[in-house]
Order: C-alpha cells, then structure tokens, then sequence
C-alpha cells in the first residue's frame, strides 16, 4: 500500500513566507547601504593591490639603481656612489627617493659608510642612524662605523656607546670582539685601565678564538702593569 504524502502544513508555508518577506523587506530598505559597502569593499581591495603592484616596481627601480652605485662604491668612487653619475642615481637621491624600499634603508647604510670614509664624520652618523637596522650583517657594522664617526668627532661617550650596543647586537664571535677591542682601546687611551679590562676579560671568555682572542694575553698584562 503506497505511503500517503504528508500534507504540508499551513503554519509552515505562512512562517517562510514571512521570512522570505522580511529578507525582501531588509534588502530593499539597506540596498543603498549595501551597494555602498561593497563599493568600499571594491575599492580597498583595488587600492591594496595598486599599491602592492606599486611597490613592487618601486622595489625593483631602487634595485636597478643601487647596482650602478654599488659598484662605484666597490671601486672606492665614493663621489658618484654618493651623489650618481648623470645617468643612475646614487646612494643619497635612492634613500630619499626610495626611502621605504629594502634597497633604499640599504642606501642609507652605503652613504653612511662612504661619508665615514670621507672623513664627513656628521653626515656619516646622519644616515647610519637612519639606517633601520634589522640585518644582523650590517646592523652590527653600522653601530660600530656610527661609534667611530663619534669617536673621530670628539664625542667620546656617545661612540663607546655604540661600541657596545655593536658588541651586544649580536653576541657572535666575528663582530663582539672588534668592538669590544675598539671599546677597551679606547677606554685604556683615557687611562679608564678598570673598564678597559673589564672589556678585554670579555674577549678572552667569551671569544677566546676570535682574532683579537688570539693575542689578548698582552692586553691583560699591559693594563695589570699600568693599574
């Protein structure tokens, strides 16, 4: 015997409907509303993706122009690596031109270095410290080099405070040391022979194999003798 179909039941049908009706209901009184947040929806996501696409290529004209300016710099001609050649930009026009770029925070650290190497100690100090130092290779390199340009200028206290922020950057055997020498050398030239030890004891135990490990016995028992 076939099953009868079960009737559906008016109360039901009536509640859809009044759901279908209500839905209707709220689009039609938001439908301006909705169209107005779906076109700022539209245009945010253009607008990111215009700017990511942006970006990218200003990403990759910095880059173009930082090869040129690197190899002056490799061939120790700090005056176009700095200031370009007519044709290519150099270090100081791509940090301002390109300042938010990987390639234009690099910039920064290239002319800062090229104007230590100049002897143009305050421009150095002006772009290292601009440098964002983020790199674990040149942040190190770039506090030590912005110690030095304070050292050459007199500033002795601000200089042996960036030797040590150097040496503390990264703790590894490479940099620590030079710093940390640079520090003590510094520290022994002011007749400060406690703090001079004090670095020199941090070389021999904690970066007894580094290069200035390797000699600095005779940097203990000079200051010994001298105390």
């Amino acid at each position: 015997m076939a099953k009868s179909k079960k009737k559906e039941s008016p109360k039901g049908i009536e509640n859809v409907e009044q759901t279908l009706t209500r839905t209707e209901q709220f689009l039609e009184d938001n439908y301006r509303s909705m169209l107005y947040i779906l076109g700022v929806v539209v245009v945010i996501v253009g607008v990111a993706w215009l700017g990511r696409m942006r970006t990218n290529n200003r990403t990759e004209e910095a880059q173009s122009q930082m090869f040129v300016a690197e190899d002056y710099f490799a061939m120790d001609s700090l005056n176009y690596a700095l200031y370009g050649d007519g044709n290519y930009l150099g270090f100081i026009d791509i940090a301002d031109e390109y300042g938010t770029t990987p390639s234009g925070n690099l910039a920064r650290y290239y002319a800062g270095i090229s104007f230590l190497q100049m002897g143009e100690f305050e421009q150095a100090i002006e772009y290292l410290e601009k440098f964002k130092k983020k790199d674990i290779i040149l942040a190190p390199v770039a506090l030590g080099a912005t110690g030095d340009a304070y050292i050459e200028l007199g500033e002795t206290a601000k200089g042996l405070d960036y030797y040590r922020r150097a040496a503390e950057y990264t703790e590894n055997s490479f940099y620590a040391p030079v710093y940390l020498m640079k520090a003590a050398q510094i520290h022994e030239l002011e007749g400060n022979y406690e703090k001079a030890l004090e670095s020199y004891n941090k070389i021999k135990e904690n970066y007894p194999d580094s290069n200035e490990g390797n000699n600095i016995e005779k940097y203990i028992a000079r200051i010994n003798s001298l105390r």
